[in-house]
């Protein structure tokens, strides 16, 4: 019975040291997110805008869309996206930037117009399967782009982390949508 009560003992103090840790930990990782460069501030905050379009994209696909892969799709750019948006969104917070870059917002949305949006917003059933995925893949390659310069150049973990996670997904995303696109004849 002895044993088990001295390996309590060290549990708690393992606890109460754990509390004390994490407090430093914030500390260390509030100091960390300092480590960040005007490549992250800039991926940040013009992914930010890039993901809004492909939700308002995306959002556009549900009533509208005639193939169900393209609906499908959709369905997993809006959940992969809308939490990256609000990760994002913490980090410039974080870094005392501001999250919505209107100066970046030169940044174009590759090749998604006003004129665009509205065609695509007023369009259904497979004229809508095509045309999100004409829309689509140059949006998702103008997402690599800029995730390919943020591993190249940005200084904060956790954004590289997540660049690398980008063009993973949406490299694969862009081969899923040109197969769709074919097999749409589009």
């Amino acid at each position: 019975g002895r044993g088990a009560g001295a390996a309590g003992a060290v549990v708690l103090t393992g606890c109460s040291g754990g509390s004390d840790t994490n407090d430093t930990d914030a500390g260390s990782s509030a100091s960390q997110s300092a480590e960040f460069n005007d490549a992250d501030v800039a991926f940040a905050q013009g992914m930010i805008v890039h993901h809004e379009g492909a939700l308002e994209m995306a959002q556009m696909a549900d009533g509208r869309a005639q193939n169900p892969q393209v609906l499908d799709l959709a369905d997993r750019i809006e959940a992969a996206q809308d939490p990256e948006i609000k990760t994002m969104t913490g980090w410039l917070e974080d870094w005392d930037q501001p999250t919505s870059a209107d100066e970046s917002g030169g940044m174009d949305m590759e090749g998604m117009s006003e004129e665009d949006m509205t065609a695509l917003d007023s369009s259904s059933g497979a004229e809508f399967d095509r045309m999100f995925l004409d829309m689509m893949i140059p949006h998702h390659q103008g997402a690599v782009e800029m995730a390919e310069t943020e591993i190249a150049d940005g200084s904060d973990q956790d954004a590289v982390e997540m660049a690398r996670e980008i063009v993973e997904s949406q490299t694969a995303e862009i081969q899923e949508m040109q197969t769709l696109l074919t097999e749409l004849g589009g």
